[in-house]
């Protein structure tokens, strides 16, 4: 008996399912973007394609409405991927419960009116809606990690402040005792120093095709040693750099910088240290490098 072909399967899937059913070449040509771009869309949690059991990606009529809705709001009017995401009510699997929410937003506002900020300054100054903001200090909205990253370097201090960390700390730390954190879809960080206070020294395991979803910048240096596998990082977008197993790179933070894991099979694995400095909690050198209204 002849094995089924991909076309032959695509029309089981769809009488199955009873409504027509697109494959990736299809649905990136009815949307207008590139399959390359479906697949970053779908790692960044913005939609989740039908698969069939033989893995190929199908996406139902409904599926290519949300598409198009998410490429008129990157492309009309400027958003990036977090703010898609509150935009279209998008929640990630990984959001943080009700304590969690209660607790960030908490220590973020405090951080705020410890420095005597008014929230639409912050705001301004991570890149965030004045709104968005106001939710997460309400508990009312989840920050992901790369918007408290702007947020606490819009107050000169460390993420690691927001997490309840032990008094004491031996300087030694086992793999087993690291805290380990999601900071995109896809990539997780161990923090391997939590109790320094001038250095973020952090384990960076990003899964096939996963990385950044947005640019970002800050105070500081940065320096990224690949342990393994490979990674693309792309800073102020115009200087574009490849590393792999065994390369170092070292970058000033004020660059707006985003970074992927190209390979579509390998995990990459790096060293990360970023280094803060002081200053007013208001920099004229530190800002987006895309429009951005909201976040999460």
């Amino acid at each position: 008996m002849p094995r089924p072909t991909r076309s032959t399967t695509v029309e089981s899937d769809r009488r199955a399912v009873g409504q027509p059913l697109l494959t990736v070449g299809h649905a990136a040509r009815a949307v207008g973007v590139s399959p390359s771009t479906l697949r970053l869309w779908e790692h960044a949690g913005l939609v989740r394609p039908v698969r069939n059991p033989g893995g190929y990606r199908l996406y139902t009529s409904e599926s290519i409405a949300v598409l198009k809705r998410i490429k008129y709001l990157r492309d009309v009017r400027q958003l990036n991927v977090p703010a898609i995401k509150e935009t279209l009510g998008v929640r990630d699997a990984g959001d943080p419960d009700r304590y969690a929410l209660a607790t960030l937003g908490r220590k973020l506002r405090e951080l705020r009116q410890r420095r005597g900020l008014r929230i639409s300054d912050v705001a301004h100054e991570a890149g965030l809606s004045t709104g968005f903001l106001s939710a997460v200090e309400r508990s009312q909205a989840a920050a992901s990690v790369s918007t408290m990253q702007r947020l606490t370097a819009a107050y000169r201090t460390s993420v690691l402040e927001l997490f309840d960390l032990p008094g004491k700390s031996s300087r030694r730390l086992r793999p087993a005792d690291r805290q380990v954190l999601e900071a995109y879809p896809g990539v997780n960080i161990e923090l391997l120093a939590p109790r320094s206070s001038r250095l973020e020294s952090m384990l960076f395991r990003a899964a096939p095709r996963c990385g950044s979803t947005e640019s970002f910048v800050h105070d500081g240096e940065e320096l990224i040693y690949v342990l393994s596998g490979s990674i693309e990082i792309w800073l102020d977008e115009r200087e574009h750099v490849a590393l792999r197993a065994g390369d170092s790179f070292w970058f000033e933070s004020t660059r707006g910088h985003r970074w992927v894991n190209p390979s579509a099979t390998d995990e990459s694995v790096l060293v990360w240290v970023c280094s803060r400095t002081g200053g007013p909690a208001h920099s004229a050198q530190r800002r987006s490098t895309a429009s951005r209204t909201a976040s999460g």
